[in-house]
């Protein structure tokens, strides 16, 4: 899987304002691939006129949808969220089942992913009712967990809108054995992003709306 070989990745929300100013300089960056991801306001609509933006550039493509509504057929890859660190199972495998009961879902696209969100104020975190106040511990049992037990070939530790505890990220780096960890939260300098993509992945997306010469430094 070539995903394994990626370093940094470029999220891109279909929600904000995506420029042509933004998206070429985006898809002409060096970032190793572009997913399209938001957790508030995305709908069918602003989802296919993000992807019409980057269609024709030679870049991977990832989608993480928010709804089966919006998958889209032409990415190369649909990154599908469990959040493991969540008390309610809709999260972990409810909605995903009425995914697959009701949705011709493409599996050959498929790739599941690990979440352990640990932002308590971030969209995701409030929507999902995650336990974000893990210590090194419990982040690193529930990734082993994810890896171990369910096979996860993806385990993403998200900040979501702040930069993260260096700690915990080091501690699931030196667990993980066989999954791929992603980083994403508050990389806005590439001090932040040389430090987290010494143990994972780093995606990186809010500093693109605010910053374009800062979201360069980040590769």
């Amino acid at each position: 899987m070539r995903l394994n070989k990626w370093r940094h990745i470029t999220k891109l929300d279909p929600d904000k304002d995506n420029t042509e100013k933004i998206v070429k300089t985006v898809m002409n960056s060096g970032t190793d691939a572009v997913m399209l991801s938001g957790t508030m306001g995305i709908t069918k609509k602003k989802v296919l006129n993000l992807f019409e933006m980057i269609r024709d550039y030679d870049m991977p493509k990832i989608q993480e949808p928010s709804s089966p509504d919006y998958i889209l057929k032409d990415v190369d890859y649909l990154f599908i969220p469990s959040v493991i660190n969540t008390d309610d199972h809709r999260w972990i495998c409810g909605i995903h089942k009425e995914w697959v009961q009701n949705f011709d879902i493409p599996w050959d696209k498929v790739v599941p992913e690990a979440y352990i969100v640990l932002n308590q104020y971030s969209s995701v975190g409030r929507l999902t009712g995650s336990r974000c106040d893990l210590n090194e511990e419990e982040a690193v049992a529930y990734a082993v967990m994810a890896e171990k037990f369910f096979k996860f070939p993806i385990i993403y530790i998200e900040y979501s809108g702040i930069y993260g505890d260096e700690r915990i990220v080091r501690a699931v780096s030196d667990s993980v054995k066989e999954a791929k960890l992603f980083y994403g939260g508050g990389i806005d300098n590439k001090e932040k992003a040389e430090e987290m993509r010494k143990y994972a992945t780093i995606v990186v997306g809010n500093i693109i709306y605010e910053d374009l010469n800062a979201y360069l430094e980040t590769i």
